[in-house]
């Protein structure tokens, strides 16, 4: 996971953190995607059998878009006594509240058994999923920059990106193995079940594995000197940081933008675009999280040693060529989506450039809730916007989702010149 061996100036605590926290971000972020995976066997067995297909498939992903929904509420609390009660306990309470759900779901009676029990039950336990993933995201990201030196807070945060990209990837991995351990008949009665349980059974591991990571440094310093927020931390943060609100919404858009459309979305799009067929097109797709994760962690060690504004800038400049040649190239020659897509999924790593900008431009005393709220609110909006806007691009224009890459690439373009200015600025 750590690109390029020993990074000079991080010790043996340093990199068990990072570690710890990027597996446990992989685990949670599992268990939040797994479901999409299985909406298909989730629809036909917990709702009436008589409705429509679907009506029922239409409700299984309200019921996951309802994940997303419960992100700025739960993300924003958890924050709240993050910032006055520290770091680590919030950062336990989040994975705990995932690993739970993910388990109960995984033992849930369906339909059949409960009847309209099955599904409020199942839309109960999601949005207590996505409560816990609202806190866990932007706690992570202040949990490792908070504990390592200030100029590697890039690579930290960058590492920490990659771990929660490889969730995806092991969500894909996990469901094509169990598509293929179980007969569609086997899958409907027990077989859906397992990739519950073994996210639940190891979110309950990295519980207990987070227990031996330390209180921030940053946090034990406030708290010593007493400088702990006085108010509700999100008040502060609205009155006095909107600037530092408005840049983070943009950053968010700019990465939900990157992830939606070109990690989770385009399998489906060069299908039904390019007649590419399903295997070829989730092979392909494995490859470029794979190369994503890589990507996160190389940009993020890239923006410590030539600043997180002048890196984010070239850096989209390329994620916008690169999402526009594989859309165009898709059309003429199919057959180089393997290498295409590998190249860029590593691009739309620059996406790991941005939680550190995010992070320090909140001062630590509203740092957690300042960067919750700004991120939950952008990627519950933008998140759930971009698959609707771009789907009503596409009769109109058969690459609209290169094109509203390049339109949020050049957003980042402008926003890491600001960034470079700033710095300079400071310095």
């Amino acid at each position: 996971m750590f690109a390029g061996g020993n990074v000079p100036g991080l010790n043996r605590n340093d990199y068990r953190t990072l570690t710890l926290a990027a597996l446990g971000g992989a685990l949670e972020f599992y268990d939040f995607i797994i479901f999409i995976f299985f909406a298909a066997a989730i629809s036909q067995l917990f709702f009436p059998p008589d409705m429509p297909d679907w009506l029922r498939l239409v409700q299984t992903y309200g019921i996951f878009a309802a994940g997303y929904l419960a992100r700025p509420l739960g993300g924003i609390i958890m924050a709240h006594f993050g910032d006055l009660f520290g770091r680590k306990r919030m950062f336990m309470l989040s994975i705990l509240l995932m690993a739970v759900p993910t388990l109960l779901i995984g033992l849930l009676p369906t339909y059949v058994v409960i009847g309209i029990w099955a599904p409020l039950l199942l839309l109960a336990l999601r949005v207590l999923q996505g409560a816990a993933i609202g806190g866990e995201v932007p706690g992570a990201w202040v949990f490792v920059a908070e504990h390592v030196p200030q100029r590697h807070v890039g690579f930290a945060c960058g590492t920490l990106t990659a771990g929660l990209t490889g969730g995806i990837l092991l969500g894909s991995l996990v469901a094509t193995a169990v598509n293929r351990a179980y007969a569609p008949a086997e899958l409907l009665a027990e077989g859906w079940r397992v990739p519950f349980i073994i996210g639940g059974v190891f979110g309950l591991v990295s519980v207990w594995l987070r227990q031996y990571l330390h209180e921030t440094p940053v946090f034990k310093e406030m708290q010593a000197r007493q400088q702990l927020a006085d108010e509700l931390p999100l008040k502060t943060v609205v009155r006095e940081h909107r600037p530092a609100v408005v840049l983070t919404m943009l950053m968010t858009w700019l990465l939900s933008a990157a992830i939606v459309v070109m990690i989770l979305m385009t399998p489906t799009l060069v299908q039904k675009l390019f007649a590419i067929p399903a295997a070829t097109a989730l092979q392909a797709n494995s490859i470029a999280t794979l190369f994503l994760s890589l990507g996160c962690v190389a940009f993020g060690a890239m923006s410590d040693r030539f600043g997180a504004g002048r890196v984010l800038a070239l850096g989209c400049m390329v994620l916008g060529a690169t999402s526009w040649l594989f859309y165009q190239q898709m059309a003429v020659a199919p057959e180089n989506i393997y290498a295409l897509y590998a190249l860029c999924g590593f691009f739309v790593g620059v996406i790991g450039v941005i939680p550190s900008a995010a992070v320090m431009s909140f001062p630590p005393v509203v740092r957690f809730s300042g960067l919750s709220f700004s991120y939950n609110v952008a990627y519950a909006i933008f998140g759930g916007l971009t698959p609707v806007l771009v789907s009503l691009l596409l009769p109109l224009d058969k690459l609209a989702p290169a094109h509203y890459v390049v339109t949020l690439s050049a957003l980042g373009v402008f926003i890491g010149l600001y960034l470079h200015r700033q710095s300079k600025v400071i310095s």
